[in-house]
């Protein structure tokens, strides 16, 4: 794996430039435990250097035509794609994921999202008159980004493609746990020939970037993707500037297992997938509910197919979850396995320590509790790892019920026969639901509910997000 030239430099104004300090952090392998980088770390100076940037290119870029845009985009698209598998390394290297997984999913995502966005743009109408008054879209300005380390490439994707087709100039500040693969995705966007200040990376922490940036009057919306936590220490920052601020933040998804269920196929299916990306995603379908009259048989059908999700190096071949991110995951992960078996719920497989043959680095038995109450801490906190609590229902009420009493609201799983599940789906208070397995959908809005964000990314609502609107009165 090739590292860049650029780790201990910043991005701003079109230039690779000494940060103000040289203060450095390592990047941490979570499966090896080592160390495989040192970036630079970013300071208030850095970030005021960043947005002076941004505000200067603003006033020309946000007159650019549409069709400048869309092959701008397309040019990002291609040189993401040709570089999907340089992207896939690094992101398994510093954050996990298994090679399979960064390769077919982690990279691909982040070329995805250019390319919609590309289509988007290309027949988007931004002027509509109605009557008498002209109503314009226009770009929001400066855009201050703080992605996370789960899905990095996703993420910092899915802010930067709408965000540069709505004629908008941004600072980025990535997730310091992960933030090789944005190095090279600034690379990326200076070989495209982004223009100067357009697109700006500040690496750096949170108390000291994140939030400055937050609270810095040249930026003129947040869009902030992490914790709930985190979320609203951006939000309380930005508040005194009146800035616009869309968050994608922390989930707890239910997933309803109607009575009417193939249960072999939803139950396995679900299972398995829900230890993905070794549980650390905010969408992740953490809380099966089936019918008390199949818990037994659902608990079987789980437990099989958790057990055969393989544990190891991301590198090797056959690997379908590596380690979780970092020691601080890990043992927040155990601190809440123990807590589920304090609480009284039934451990079924897996538990707290390293799988088996594996001594080091920071992997996670896939774990299954049964007979859960859905006040218990393994029921309403977020566990970010491969933890799956199954909770007992009587009806479809009452199932509907359990899965809305919960800070969060990002998405929802409900499986059964079409027109019932349709039903429950639309009952479900969260920003996305999926209906018997159905995939993510890139043209598809994705954001939350309640605690679990504002606002939302990915399609034609992600690209509005990044939109003012103004009326223009007497235009007709």
């Amino acid at each position: 794996m090739e590292l860049s030239s650029n780790l201990g430099r910043f991005y701003i104004n079109g230039e690779w430039v000494e940060p103000s300090t040289d203060a450095t952090i390592e990047v941490i392998n979570p499966a090896t435990e080592a160390a495989i980088a040192s970036i630079a770390m970013g300071t208030p100076a850095d970030v005021d250097a960043a947005v002076e940037a941004a505000q200067a290119a603003f006033d020309s870029y946000s007159q650019t035509s549409i069709e400048y845009r869309v092959e701008l985009l397309n040019r990002i698209t291609g040189l993401l794609s040709a570089r999907s598998e340089d992207l896939a390394n690094l992101i398994s290297a510093e954050m996990g994921a298994p090679k399979g997984l960064a390769k077919a999913a982690q990279a691909p995502t982040g070329v995805a999202h250019f390319a919609t966005m590309a289509q988007i743009l290309g027949s988007y109408e931004f002027e509509e008159q109605m009557g008498k008054s002209l109503i314009a879209k226009e770009p929001v300005g400066v855009v201050g980004m703080i992605t996370p380390w789960n899905w990095p490439l996703n993420q910092i994707a899915c802010k930067v493609a709408p965000a540069l087709a709505a004629g908008c100039t941004m600072v980025l500040k990535p997730s310091e746990v992960a933030p090789l693969n944005a190095i090279l995705f600034a690379e990326l966007l200076d070989e495209a020939e982004v223009p100067a200040g357009v697109f700006n990376l500040v690496n750096g922490d949170g108390p000291s970037v994140g939030a400055h940036l937050s609270a810095h009057p040249g930026v003129d919306m947040m869009s902030f993707t992490g914790s709930t936590r985190a979320g609203v220490e951006v939000a309380r920052n930005a508040a005194p500037t009146v800035k616009r601020v869309a968050q994608e933040l922390g989930g707890k998804s239910a997933n309803i297992i109607l009575d009417d269920a193939d249960m072999a196929e939803a139950v396995g299916r679900d299972a398995f997938g829900m230890c993905t990306n070794s549980g650390q995603s905010c969408n992740a379908a953490t809380r099966m509910f089936v019918p008390f009259s199949r818990m037994e048989e659902a608990a079987a059908i789980a437990k099989g197919s958790m057990e055969s999700v393989a544990v190891g190096d991301p590198v090797s071949d056959g690997t379908i979850i590596g380690p979780v991110v970092s020691e601080v995951q890990w043992n927040k992960i155990q601190a809440l396995i123990e807590a589920g078996i304090e609480e009284g719920a039934t451990l079924v497989t897996g538990g707290t320590g390293r799988p088996e043959g594996l001594d080091s680095g920071y992997f996670v038995r896939p774990t299954l509790f049964t007979n859960v109450t859905n006040d218990m801490r393994i029921a309403q906190e977020e566990i970010f790892g491969p933890v799956l609590v199954m909770i007992g229902y009587e009806d479809d009420d009452d199932a509907v019920r359990m899965a809305n009493e919960t800070l969060y609201g990002l998405s929802g799983y409900v499986s059964g026969s079409q027109d019932r599940a349709m039903s429950v789906a639309r009952r479900i208070r969260s920003g996305n639901v999926h209906v018997n397995g159905a995939g993510p959908d890139f043209n598809a809005p994705f954001g939350g509910y309640k605690q679990s964000g504002n606002g939302r990314e990915w399609g034609q609502h992600g690209f509005e997000e990044f939109l003012e609107t103004k009326a223009i009165m007497g235009a007709g």
